[in-house]
């Protein structure tokens, strides 16, 4: 097994190197337990041959009784099987180490690996959600365009010069703008004049007449839309946020509380008062 190429301190030296090689009692490099059983086994086997030539003689083996060999053959390699044994187990307790050692490498690959794969999976989601979060740019820019043009419809409904509010060619000054990469300008506009004559008349602006209802039901429900989606690609927050932050998101949450908390005196959808008049509060 190859060894690791990128190790920490602390890996290289819980884990010894190993390098597997094929078990051979006659190689060079083999267990020193092996050698010694070998050389046992033949001193052994000397000192039986020799007992037998002294004791017995070769020529009259074949006259002992056969129970009488297995005998004496049991007798005489039992301590060779004990011996070899233990050489075994110790040998298999070295085999285990270099398992032991080659799982343990294996599992620091497999860490590897599985941080790799972690490191990759997040640089796919961050890829992904910033893919999505442009996407939602694009499609915010037309959003906000369309979001403009209807402010400039409800601003023209209760500004127009026929009712004696703002000059045509200041409308047309509006238009111009908003054309020019400032979608904005309406609301700003629709604000300005909030702030100059109160809430009474900031509700006839959004809703004084039917007309003023339905653009101020088409800006939320656009406006609105929009917010899903920026909360769909926006984990943190951010662009939700710089969305109410902008002037249509200032007029998006007067118009919800409006149409919500009407001031006193006027009731939601019903149109029983003067929709461009500055009057006080009852």
């Amino acid at each position: 097994m190859d060894t690791l190429t990128e190790q920490s301190p602390e890996q290289s030296a819980a884990i010894p190197e190993v390098k597997e090689r094929p078990f051979s009692a006659f190689a060079g490099n083999s267990d020193w337990r092996v050698w010694l059983g070998v050389v046992v086994t033949l001193i052994w086997l000397l000192m039986l041959g020799t007992y037998v030539s002294a004791q017995v003689g070769w020529t009259k083996v074949e006259q002992v009784p056969l129970d009488v060999v297995g005998q004496f053959l049991e007798g005489s390699f039992a301590p060779l099987a004990f011996l070899w044994f233990v050489l075994a187990f110790f040998s298999q307790q070295q085999e285990l180490a270099q398992n032991t050692a080659a799982l343990k490498m294996q599992y620091v690959e497999v860490q590897k690996s599985a941080e790799q794969a972690v490191i990759q999976s997040e640089a796919i989601r961050a890829s992904e959600e910033h893919a999505r979060k442009e996407s939602f740019l694009r499609i915010a820019d037309s959003v906000k365009v369309q979001l403009g043009v209807i402010m400039g419809f409800l601003y023209l409904s209760s500004q127009a010069a026929t009712r004696g509010k703002v000059a045509d060619a200041k409308i047309a000054q509006l238009w111009s703008a908003m054309s020019q990469n400032d979608p904005e300008v309406f609301s700003r506009s629709m604000l300005q004049l909030q702030f100059l004559h109160g809430d009474r008349y900031a509700y006839k602006l959004f809703y004084g007449t039917p007309i003023r209802t339905r653009h101020c039901e088409n800006f939320i429900f656009n406006f609105e839309r929009l917010i899903r989606v920026a909360e769909e690609c926006d984990d943190d927050g951010m662009i939700r946020d710089s969305l109410l932050g902008t002037p249509h998101g200032y007029v998006y949450n007067r118009m919800i509380a409006y149409r919500d908390n009407p001031p006193p005196g006027f009731t939601y959808g019903v149109y029983d008062f003067d929709p461009d008049s500055f009057d006080e509060a009852v």
